[in-house]
Protein backbone atom coordinates (compact mmCIF):
# COMPACT_ATOMS: atom_id res chain seq x y z
CA UNK A 1 0.00 0.00 0.00
CA UNK A 2 1.37 3.45 -0.99
CA UNK A 3 2.37 5.34 1.85
CA UNK A 4 0.79 9.19 2.00
CA UNK A 5 3.40 12.04 3.19
CA UNK A 6 2.01 13.60 6.24
CA UNK A 7 2.46 17.26 6.39
CA UNK A 8 2.39 17.30 10.28
CA UNK A 9 5.42 14.80 9.98
CA UNK A 10 7.41 17.22 7.42
CA UNK A 11 7.91 14.57 5.21
CA UNK A 12 9.12 14.52 1.24
CA UNK A 13 10.55 11.24 0.21
CA UNK A 14 13.38 10.82 -1.81
CA UNK A 15 13.60 8.61 -5.06
CA UNK A 16 15.70 10.49 -7.20
CA UNK A 17 18.37 6.82 -7.67
CA UNK A 18 20.57 9.20 -8.70
CA UNK A 19 20.54 11.62 -5.89
CA UNK A 20 20.58 8.85 -3.55
CA UNK A 21 23.86 7.35 -4.71
CA UNK A 22 25.58 10.86 -4.77
CA UNK A 23 24.63 10.91 -1.39
CA UNK A 24 25.85 7.80 -0.13
CA UNK A 25 28.94 8.00 -2.23
CA UNK A 26 29.33 11.01 0.06
CA UNK A 27 28.56 9.49 3.68
CA UNK A 28 31.24 6.42 2.38
CA UNK A 29 29.84 3.74 5.14
CA UNK A 30 32.23 0.77 5.56
CA UNK A 31 31.30 -2.15 7.58
CA UNK A 32 32.59 -1.24 11.17
CA UNK A 33 30.36 2.16 11.22
CA UNK A 34 27.96 2.24 13.81
CA UNK A 35 25.24 4.60 11.71
CA UNK A 36 21.98 6.16 12.38
CA UNK A 37 19.47 7.04 10.35
CA UNK A 38 17.27 9.61 11.61
CA UNK A 39 13.58 9.08 9.95
CA UNK A 40 14.45 6.61 7.37
CA UNK A 41 10.92 7.10 5.48
CA UNK A 42 10.35 4.22 2.71
CA UNK A 43 13.80 3.55 3.66
CA UNK A 44 15.41 4.68 -0.08
CA UNK A 45 18.41 5.87 1.69
CA UNK A 46 18.63 2.99 4.17
CA UNK A 47 18.71 0.51 1.34
CA UNK A 48 21.73 2.40 -0.38
CA UNK A 49 23.69 2.22 3.10
CA UNK A 50 22.65 -1.45 3.81
CA UNK A 51 24.68 -2.53 0.78
CA UNK A 52 27.68 -1.61 2.32
CA UNK A 53 26.95 -2.08 6.11
CA UNK A 54 25.96 -5.13 8.23
CA UNK A 55 23.27 -3.22 10.29
CA UNK A 56 22.34 -0.02 11.12
CA UNK A 57 19.80 1.84 13.48
CA UNK A 58 16.68 4.40 12.50
CA UNK A 59 15.34 6.79 14.35
CA UNK A 60 11.58 7.01 13.03
CA UNK A 61 8.60 8.89 14.76
CA UNK A 62 5.54 7.65 12.04
CA UNK A 63 4.30 4.54 13.55
CA UNK A 64 3.04 3.58 9.82
CA UNK A 65 6.45 3.62 8.25
CA UNK A 66 7.76 2.07 12.06
CA UNK A 67 5.30 -1.10 10.78
CA UNK A 68 6.85 -1.01 7.30
CA UNK A 69 10.52 -0.72 8.06
CA UNK A 70 9.42 -4.02 10.88
CA UNK A 71 7.80 -5.83 7.91
CA UNK A 72 10.79 -5.21 5.27
CA UNK A 73 13.60 -5.64 7.17
CA UNK A 74 14.49 -8.58 9.41
CA UNK A 75 16.46 -7.43 12.97
CA UNK A 76 19.97 -8.45 12.29
CA UNK A 77 19.70 -5.77 9.60
CA UNK A 78 18.25 -2.83 11.46
CA UNK A 79 17.23 -1.56 14.98
CA UNK A 80 14.43 0.49 14.97
CA UNK A 81 13.73 3.14 17.57
CA UNK A 82 10.27 4.08 17.09
CA UNK A 83 9.97 7.71 18.13
CA UNK A 84 10.91 11.33 18.43
CA UNK A 85 14.46 12.41 17.45
CA UNK A 86 14.22 15.65 18.75
CA UNK A 87 14.13 13.61 22.43
CA UNK A 88 16.02 10.34 21.35
CA UNK A 89 18.77 10.04 23.52
CA UNK A 90 21.55 9.42 20.96
CA UNK A 91 24.00 8.44 23.54
CA UNK A 92 22.29 5.15 24.10
CA UNK A 93 22.73 3.70 20.95
CA UNK A 94 26.01 1.57 21.57
CA UNK A 95 29.38 1.81 19.94
CA UNK A 96 32.47 -0.42 19.82
CA UNK A 97 35.18 1.11 22.17
CA UNK A 98 37.26 3.65 20.41
CA UNK A 99 34.45 4.47 17.30
CA UNK A 100 31.88 7.03 17.28
CA UNK A 101 28.05 7.78 15.89
CA UNK A 102 27.98 8.54 12.42
CA UNK A 103 24.45 10.42 11.81
CA UNK A 104 22.18 10.75 8.35
CA UNK A 105 19.03 11.89 7.78
CA UNK A 106 16.44 13.90 5.45
CA UNK A 107 15.81 16.43 8.50
CA UNK A 108 12.21 17.28 8.20
CA UNK A 109 12.86 20.88 7.47
CA UNK A 110 9.74 21.89 10.13
CA UNK A 111 11.86 20.59 13.06
CA UNK A 112 15.37 21.34 11.24
CA UNK A 113 17.20 23.39 13.86
CA UNK A 114 15.74 22.22 17.02
CA UNK A 115 16.80 18.89 15.91
CA UNK A 116 20.44 20.54 14.96
CA UNK A 117 20.75 22.24 18.38
CA UNK A 118 19.42 19.12 20.00
CA UNK A 119 22.02 16.75 18.08
CA UNK A 120 24.84 19.60 19.18
CA UNK A 121 24.75 18.19 22.40
CA UNK A 122 25.91 14.59 21.57
CA UNK A 123 28.53 16.38 19.06
CA UNK A 124 31.26 14.78 21.66
CA UNK A 125 30.48 11.01 20.78
CA UNK A 126 30.05 11.73 16.90
CA UNK A 127 32.32 11.10 14.11
CA UNK A 128 30.24 13.16 11.26
CA UNK A 129 26.88 14.23 10.24
CA UNK A 130 25.52 14.07 6.50
CA UNK A 131 22.26 15.32 6.42
CA UNK A 132 19.37 17.03 3.54
CA UNK A 133 18.15 20.13 4.66
CA UNK A 134 16.12 22.93 2.79
CA UNK A 135 19.07 24.98 0.90
CA UNK A 136 18.40 28.47 3.16
CA UNK A 137 19.01 26.82 6.30
CA UNK A 138 22.77 24.68 4.93
CA UNK A 139 23.86 28.23 3.74
CA UNK A 140 22.76 30.14 7.12
CA UNK A 141 24.75 27.11 8.88
CA UNK A 142 27.75 27.12 6.58
CA UNK A 143 27.42 31.51 6.17
CA UNK A 144 30.84 33.23 7.28
CA UNK A 145 30.98 36.44 9.32
CA UNK A 146 29.84 39.48 7.14
CA UNK A 147 27.58 37.59 5.24
CA UNK A 148 23.82 38.11 5.50
CA UNK A 149 22.81 34.65 6.08
CA UNK A 150 25.17 34.53 8.96
CA UNK A 151 23.58 34.16 12.25
CA UNK A 152 22.53 32.42 15.38
CA UNK A 153 22.57 29.01 13.66
CA UNK A 154 25.62 29.75 11.87
CA UNK A 155 27.68 30.89 15.32
CA UNK A 156 26.43 28.19 17.71
CA UNK A 157 26.63 25.37 15.20
CA UNK A 158 30.48 26.25 13.78
CA UNK A 159 31.56 26.45 17.81
CA UNK A 160 30.91 22.62 17.37
CA UNK A 161 31.42 21.27 13.79
CA UNK A 162 33.21 22.19 10.76
CA UNK A 163 30.42 22.42 7.74
CA UNK A 164 30.35 21.97 4.32
CA UNK A 165 27.63 22.43 1.60
CA UNK A 166 28.28 19.29 -0.36
CA UNK A 167 25.45 19.99 -3.38
CA UNK A 168 22.05 21.01 -3.96
CA UNK A 169 18.77 18.70 -4.62
CA UNK A 170 16.12 19.77 -6.35
CA UNK A 171 12.66 19.27 -5.78
CA UNK A 172 11.59 16.94 -8.43
CA UNK A 173 13.78 14.70 -6.70
CA UNK A 174 11.25 14.12 -3.85
CA UNK A 175 7.67 12.74 -3.84
CA UNK A 176 5.58 15.33 -3.11
CA UNK A 177 8.38 18.03 -4.13
CA UNK A 178 8.72 20.52 -1.87
CA UNK A 179 8.54 24.57 -2.65
CA UNK A 180 12.16 24.74 -1.94
CA UNK A 181 15.69 23.55 -3.07
CA UNK A 182 17.33 21.34 -0.46
CA UNK A 183 21.17 20.65 0.32
CA UNK A 184 23.62 17.68 1.69
CA UNK A 185 25.64 19.23 4.26
CA UNK A 186 28.23 17.58 5.95
CA UNK A 187 28.99 18.14 9.45
CA UNK A 188 32.31 16.97 11.51
CA UNK A 189 32.86 18.24 14.87
CA UNK A 190 35.75 20.30 15.72
CA UNK A 191 38.38 18.52 17.61
CA UNK A 192 40.24 21.46 19.15
CA UNK A 193 36.18 23.62 20.21
CA UNK A 194 36.74 26.81 21.77
CA UNK A 195 36.79 26.96 25.34
CA UNK A 196 33.50 28.38 26.62
CA UNK A 197 30.15 27.79 28.60
CA UNK A 198 27.48 26.85 25.75
CA UNK A 199 24.41 28.48 27.58
CA UNK A 200 26.27 31.58 27.86
CA UNK A 201 27.59 31.52 24.30
CA UNK A 202 24.26 31.48 23.32
CA UNK A 203 22.94 33.63 25.27
CA UNK A 204 25.12 36.26 24.40
CA UNK A 205 24.32 34.98 20.67
CA UNK A 206 20.72 35.07 20.72
CA UNK A 207 20.78 38.75 22.53
CA UNK A 208 22.86 40.38 19.55
CA UNK A 209 21.32 38.63 16.76
CA UNK A 210 17.72 39.75 18.25
CA UNK A 211 18.23 43.78 16.63
CA UNK A 212 20.70 42.69 13.82
CA UNK A 213 20.01 45.86 11.96
CA UNK A 214 21.88 47.73 15.33
CA UNK A 215 25.36 48.45 16.03
CA UNK A 216 26.79 45.75 18.30
CA UNK A 217 27.05 48.06 21.19
CA UNK A 218 23.28 48.84 21.32
CA UNK A 219 22.75 44.91 20.73
CA UNK A 220 24.31 44.21 23.60
CA UNK A 221 23.58 47.32 25.69
CA UNK A 222 22.81 46.13 29.82
CA UNK A 223 25.04 42.96 28.99
CA UNK A 224 28.27 44.48 28.24
CA UNK A 225 29.83 47.84 28.71
CA UNK A 226 31.53 49.48 25.88
CA UNK A 227 35.11 48.75 27.24
CA UNK A 228 33.96 45.14 27.76
CA UNK A 229 33.14 44.83 23.77
CA UNK A 230 36.22 46.52 22.60
CA UNK A 231 38.43 43.61 25.14
CA UNK A 232 36.80 41.05 23.00
CA UNK A 233 38.25 42.36 19.94
CA UNK A 234 35.11 44.22 18.52
CA UNK A 235 34.59 47.27 17.00
CA UNK A 236 31.24 48.51 19.05
CA UNK A 237 29.76 50.24 15.87
CA UNK A 238 30.45 47.05 13.82
CA UNK A 239 26.85 45.07 13.18
CA UNK A 240 26.66 41.38 14.78
CA UNK A 241 26.83 39.69 11.71
CA UNK A 242 30.30 41.02 11.43
CA UNK A 243 31.61 39.62 14.63
CA UNK A 244 32.89 36.33 14.48
CA UNK A 245 32.88 33.49 16.27
CA UNK A 246 36.11 33.74 18.58
CA UNK A 247 35.28 37.22 19.32
CA UNK A 248 31.74 35.54 20.93
CA UNK A 249 33.22 32.97 22.31
CA UNK A 250 35.64 36.41 24.32
CA UNK A 251 32.61 37.92 24.97
CA UNK A 252 30.67 34.58 26.50
CA UNK A 253 33.72 34.08 28.60
CA UNK A 254 33.69 37.98 30.15
CA UNK A 255 30.24 36.87 31.34
CA UNK A 256 31.22 33.22 32.78
CA UNK A 257 35.06 32.17 32.04
CA UNK A 258 36.00 28.73 32.17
Amino acid sequence: MKHVARKRFGQNFLHDKYVLQDITSAIAPVPGDTMVEIGPGLAAMTKGLLQSLPHMHVVELDRDLVARLEKDFPREKLTIHAGDALKFDFASIPVPPGQKLRIVGNLPYNISSPLLFHLATFASQVQDQHFMLQKEVVERMVAPPGSKTYGRLSVMLQWRYDMTLLFVVPPEAFDPPPKVDSAIVRMIPVENQLPCDGQTLEEVVQKAFSQRRKVIRNCLAGMFTEDQIVAAGINPTDRPEMVGLAQYVALANLLKPV
